[in-house]
């Protein structure tokens, strides 16, 4: 918590879209001195095992790299296995 905000108190939420060029979508959202790189990338095929039943998949990455917290941490990539 920050001296200078309750502990209700919210933060301003800012979204910037569309801040990878590369991605089909992204935004960087920035709430206090947190920022977060958000992107989305679609990819047609469905995997085997969902073939032919009108369902979709979803995955998700959660990554932090080095100094995004007070004491550095190591990335997660450099290990082949991400948490969270």
């Amino acid at each position: 918590m920050r001296k200078d905000r309750n502990f209700d108190q919210l933060r301003d939420v800012v979204f910037e879209t569309n801040v990878n060029l590369h991605a089909e979508g992204s935004c960087l959202v920035k709430f206090g001195n947190t920022h977060v790189i958000c992107t989305a990338s679609i990819d047609e095929k469905t995997p085997p095992w969902l073939r032919n039943s009108g369902k979709g998949w979803v995955t998700a990455e959660y990554g932090m790299l080095p100094r995004s917290t007070n004491t550095r941490i190591d990335r997660e990539a450099a290990r082949g296995k991400q948490s969270g």
